[in-house]
């Protein structure tokens, strides 16, 4: 089936080939084949591979201007641009003045150790940020737009960003033009140009030339970067790319655009600002109570107390969390995009996880989206086609299954080859066999009615002598195409109409018989209408065919109005199997506490079995059409949503008026969508998912998500995925915030409680006496913090995280629960880290022998271990840790690390001078472990208590 014939002088305009980007001309006023001359293009045929390849490389990619890279050196500033490191480097360098004043003996250890610290922070810091950028920039390449082109004669998809100047594109609903375009011809077609006009209402295009030049908006016979195809079809071939485009015009506005912020990084940031505040309160109090425990008198003992402050607060803020959740939740995205589910922004993955109602289209999605016509009812009889999927192999047999009879009614033969020939001419799909399988391009519907056309001899022969002269386009709110035709010789020709059989009946008047046509009276109208029931019932999707005559050389402008007093050809009965792996994924999905709807346009019947069938309802569930929806008030259509969970018949809106009922009763949403008209839905959806195989470019713009496979399955996945990756980000703050207050405890109680654990009597040479050294702590911030927090962000499920209903809306990551474990966690460390120094310190509350040197290095060494052992207690709040405790191997890689790490500060000479320790025998070891573990007893006692409250006992 051939398009319409471009006309001999078509309006178009382009400046040539060589001419650079920018060169002065209106392509609006000028005619196509002066255009099409100057780019070196037939329209008709399109560019070639390598002159399309050569344009590329001459002109660059088709993309907007993006922000230049930020140097590498401004990176590194800006990890250092935190205003408590800002400070630690001050007082650095205080302390190499106050040495150089005091005159320069030996070399500033404390100070130079600092600074190395402070700079590896940084460096890890920006690896981190990085990791997260190229994870985003990863997953842009993922969803880059595509477009429809001619090349060499044939219809291929490319990247938009590799359009050139003289391509011809290929448009239809849905479609995201790729780049500034002059038609060549327009079918019905409307395009939204609000992103560059602001004008809400679409534009009907038209591909007469303007008689003089006009404003952007009124540019009728111009199709523009950045717009989108609402409705129809046309061809138009592409006059500017790139930073040449109307939208490259306004690109400086675009790059003013700011990232939103999302709920979890709201919390995380204030929770970040709080706790610093917090911590340099405390810090405030160490320095002043350790000033005067240990009665500071010089510039340098006083330096080392503001060093000692400052270094607590740089180690205890969490200044790293942003940088940490941006690389969880990029690995977590990275995981979800391997299994087909591409998430376009990172934040999104937090939202999935709250999922509590997942709206789901039904073909293509709950089913294989592989559309074979089965059955064709007519006025005669009924026949049914044999094979399945795209191959056109199979044949008409009469009978209500495959092993009929062979169909030998010439008159019932007429009937089928009418509906059939009728479907694959209102139809703008194509079957291709390519190596030996068979692909359809297009709409998989439409695509059926071509196999069918195989399965009956003649009636693909007759079609391609058929000639189209214009069309009607399908859209979701009529529910039907049209199409123009010319039938071969001289006379009337035809308007062929397919759609839902409860809108193209009512426009019927006759009923095709054998080779004439009688009066559709009320008994033959109530015999389709029992057929199109009938097939309903045994989950058939129903399509009926219709037709009438219309005069020679009617024009294809307002065609609408001739979709009446049509003959009425029969129904044809379209089966789509279950996906089989849907089942369980909606029974996974009621266990996890969501509710699965189905909103389709099939028929309520249809819709209510394929539901019942997959268990997104009990038998006997009703479903709501979209009629009944649209006589519903604000407070009805929230009942109905409460209650009701499959949907038919529906337009676009409909979906719209769901998903605001829904959110209304504080659920989160994620909605499925496909068309151009999904779009407004998918983007006031929490999570918006647009389909990846059949989803159109404007679809995927709005959606948050895609899915590769348009399968139901691979939602649950996601949203499984996103729990997981929810519940590694409060592992992560769990174990940071505890840790770092394990270390605020440490040095706050060790300073106010000097005395009692013999500090101030074990002074030695030191002029200020401290549990920790400024050193230690950083080192503790350096080795503890980052590795097991990264670790966390890839840890597999420790509980059934499907097990439990969705996370509320308003539920706060970091709970009061938490809070009380983090403080918990903290004074124990604190303890366990006091107690080794007065064990091994001479006098306090336990008698030791030990120098200061090495009760320090042993507290020291105490805390980075219990901090080690808290990496196994943050993996759940209520699971022991001996559940699965091996799954990790990057866990257990960062702790190994730290391990490694810290026997090298306390055993190396040269570090042992950087980090004020001493060596350990292995009786100073084995007591700093077994300290240390008394963090992993006490949280493990804590949450035996909890499940034993709670009615679980068990481990796990």
């Amino acid at each position: 089936m051939a398009f319409p014939r471009q006309p001999s002088r078509s309006p178009f305009a382009s400046p040539s080939v060589g001419a650079p980007v920018g060169t002065p001309f209106d392509p609006s006023v000028r005619e196509v084949h002066d255009v099409a001359g100057d780019l070196g293009v037939d329209p008709a045929v399109g560019l070639s591979d390598a002159e399309a390849a050569r344009r590329l490389a001459a002109e660059g990619p088709n993309e907007l201007r993006s922000r230049p890279p930020v140097p590498l050196w401004r990176q590194v500033l800006e990890q250092l641009r935190d205003p408590l490191v800002t400070l630690l480097l001050v007082a650095v360098g205080i302390s190499v003045a106050v040495w150089w004043i005091e005159g320069a003996e030996g070399v500033p250890v404390d100070a130079v150790v600092i600074a190395a610290i402070v700079l590896l922070n940084a460096v890890l810091g920006l690896a981190q940020t990085r990791k997260a950028e190229d994870a985003v920039a990863a997953l842009r390449s993922m969803t880059e737009a595509t477009s429809t082109v001619l090349r060499d004669g044939r219809r291929v998809t490319v990247r938009s960003a590799e359009i050139v100047r003289g391509d011809v594109l290929v448009l239809a609903e849905g479609d995201a033009v790729g780049a500034d375009a002059r038609l060549l011809s327009a079918t019905a077609l409307r395009v939204q140009e609000s992103s560059l006009t602001g004008e809400s209402e679409t534009v009907l295009k038209d591909a007469a030339v303007l008689a003089a030049p006009a404003p952007l908006g009124d540019q009728l016979d111009m199709v523009f970067k950045g717009t989108a195809i609402a409705l129809g079809v046309g061809h138009a071939v592409v006059v500017a790319t790139g930073m040449g485009t109307q939208m490259g015009a306004i690109a400086q506005l675009l790059d003013a655009t700011e990232e939103e912020v999302t709920p979890l990084q709201r919390e995380i940031s204030r929770v970040s600002k709080m706790l610093g505040l917090a911590v340099i309160g405390i810090a405030v109090v160490v320095m002043v109570a350790t000033a005067l425990v240990n009665e500071v008198r010089t510039a340098a003992d006083l330096v080392t107390v503001l060093i000692l402050g400052v270094s607590l607060a740089v180690a205890a803020v969490p200044e790293g969390l942003p940088a940490i959740l941006s690389v969880v939740l990029a690995v977590g995205v990275q995981t979800m995009a391997r299994r087909n589910a591409v998430v376009k922004k990172l934040h999104s993955a937090e939202t999935l996880g709250s999922a509590s109602v997942i709206a789901s289209d039904k073909t293509g999605t709950l089913t294989k989206n592989e559309m074979t016509i089965q059955r064709v009812v007519t006025a005669s009889g009924e026949v049914t086609l044999t094979g399945v999927g795209y191959r056109p192999d199979g044949e008409a047999r009469t009978g209500g299954d495959s092993v009929g009879r062979p169909l030998t009614d010439e008159g019932l033969v007429r009937e089928v080859a009418m509906v059939l020939g009728g479907g694959s001419l209102a139809n703008d799909a194509q079957l291709v066999e390519r190596d030996g399988a068979w692909e359809v391009q297009g709409d998989p519907t439409e695509a059926a009615f071509l196999v069918a056309a195989h399965k009956l001899t003649g009636t693909v022969d007759r079609v391609a002598e058929f000639e189209r002269r214009g069309q009607v386009p399908f859209t979701s709110e009529r529910k039907m195409m049209s199409a123009l035709v010319d039938p071969p010789g001289d006379g009337a020709w035809a308007l062929v109409t397919k759609g839902a059989p409860d809108v193209l009946l009512p426009r019927c008047t006759d009923v095709q018989v054998g080779d004439g046509t009688v009066p559709l009276d009320d008994a033959r109208r109530a015999a389709a209408l029992d057929a199109v029931e009938r097939l309903s019932r045994e989950a058939y999707r129903t399509l009926g065919v219709a037709y009438r005559r219309v005069a020679e050389g009617t024009g294809s402008q307002g065609l609408e109005e001739h979709e009446s007093d049509l003959v009425y050809l029969g129904v044809v009965g379209i089966i789509d199997p279950p996906r089989p792996e849907v089942t369980a994924a909606v029974a996974e999905a009621h266990r996890a506490g969501i509710r699965v709807m189905m909103i389709t346009g099939d028929h309520p019947i249809t819709a209510t079995r394929i539901a019942t069938d997959l268990g997104i309802v009990e038998p006997g569930a009703r479903a709501v059409s979209g009629t009944e929806l649209d006589a519903l008030d604000a407070e009805g259509l929230r009942e109905a949503t409460r209650t009701v969970s499959v949907y038919a018949r529906v337009a676009p809106r409909n979906k719209l008026q769901i998903v605001d009922a829904l959110q209304a009763d504080g659920h989160v949403v994620a909605m499925t969508g496909d068309g151009v008209n999904d779009a407004p839905a998918l983007k006031t959806a929490d999570i918006g998912v647009s389909m990846g195989i059949t989803g159109t470019e404007v679809t995927k713009e709005s959606a948050k998500m895609i899915l590769g496979d348009d399968n139901f399955a691979t939602i649950v996945a996601a949203v499984r995925q996103g729990r997981i990756i929810f519940d590694n980000i409060k592992k992560f703050l769990r174990y940071l915030l505890s840790s770092n207050m394990g270390e605020v405890c440490t040095v706050l109680l060790g300073v106010v409680l000097a005395g009692m654990l013999g500090l101030e009597g074990a002074a030695g040479g030191e002029a200020v006496v401290v549990p920790l050294l400024a050193t230690q702590i950083l080192w503790i911030n350096l080795v503890t913090d980052s590795a097991p927090a990264l670790a966390m962000g890839v840890d597999p499920a420790t509980d059934d995280v499907m097990a439990r209903p969705p996370r509320g809306t308003h539920e706060r990551i970091i709970d009061a629960r938490m809070w009380t474990g983090v403080l918990s966690i903290g004074l124990v460390m604190g303890a366990a880290t006091l107690l080794t120094i007065d064990i091994f310190l001479p006098g306090g509350l336990v008698e030791g022998t030990d120098s200061l040197t090495v009760a320090r290095t042993a507290g020291f060494t105490t805390l980075v271990l219990a901090q080690l052992f808290n990496v196994l207690n943050s993996r759940s709040e209520t699971t022991s840790a001996f559940h699965r405790m091996f799954v990790n191997r990057w866990l257990w890689g960062a702790i190994g690390l730290g391990v490694v790490l810290q026997v090298a500060v306390v055993q190396v000479p040269f570090l042992q001078v950087a980090f004020g320790t001493a060596g350990l025998d292995l009786a100073h070891w084995g007591v700093t472990v077994a300290i240390a573990s008394s963090v992993l007893w006490f949280d493990e006692l804590r949450k035996l208590v909890w499940r034993v409250r709670h009615g679980d006992p068990k481990s796990h």
